[in-house]
């Protein structure tokens, strides 16, 4: 039996935060940072329980992302894990139904940066590979990302997207992608 909690990092309290940081901390060994953790927070929070343990999570933070001239209301999927122990159990699935719920209500579209592992499960609930170039804005200006290329997806949303044209998102700290 699990438990499944939606809610805003302003309401996870010191105990959740550090859950959370555990379960990324285990789930992505070496390929962790600080800002990582970062990224993960300040949007909503899709958490499952299993007695009381977090077992899985994910999240949804606002970001702006530019294609074909305009600044698209972003719903950037991050810190996506499942406790080892816990896999293929389905909880991964159950994180991203509340997460693509949260993109459609709120946002223009949906995005991710995958690992290798992710990509058949993302592509199998529609999420898309963005074919195009990936760009970031940087404070030096817009810098090409090539090595990020095929490795962005997006949750298409209402509005017309061409996968094949550049994609830009915007500048933060680590993995700008």
């Amino acid at each position: 039996m699990h438990e499944v909690w939606v809610g805003h990092t302003a309401e996870l309290g010191r105990g959740g935060v550090r859950a959370i940081r555990e379960l990324l901390e285990e789930a992505f060994a070496e390929d962790f940072a600080e800002t990582d953790m970062e990224h993960s927070l300040g949007g909503v929070h899709v958490c499952v329980r299993e007695e009381g343990a977090l077992v899985a999570h994910g999240a949804v933070v606002q970001r702006r992302l530019l294609h074909g001239g305009r600044a698209l209301r972003t719903g950037y999927v991050e810190g996506v894990a499942v406790r080892a122990d816990r896999r293929r159990r389905g909880y991964g699935g159950v994180v991203l139904a509340e997460v693509e719920r949260v993109v459609r209500a709120a946002y223009d579209l949906g995005a991710l940066g995958s690992t290798d592992a992710g990509v058949p499960f993302y592509t199998s609930r529609g999420w898309r590979v963005w074919r195009g170039p990936t760009y970031a804005l940087t404070p030096e200006g817009v810098v090409r990302t090539p090595e990020d290329d095929g490795g962005v997806f997006v949750l298409p949303g209402d509005v017309p997207l061409d996968l094949d044209a550049p994609l830009t998102c915007d500048w933060r700290d680590g993995d700008v992608w």
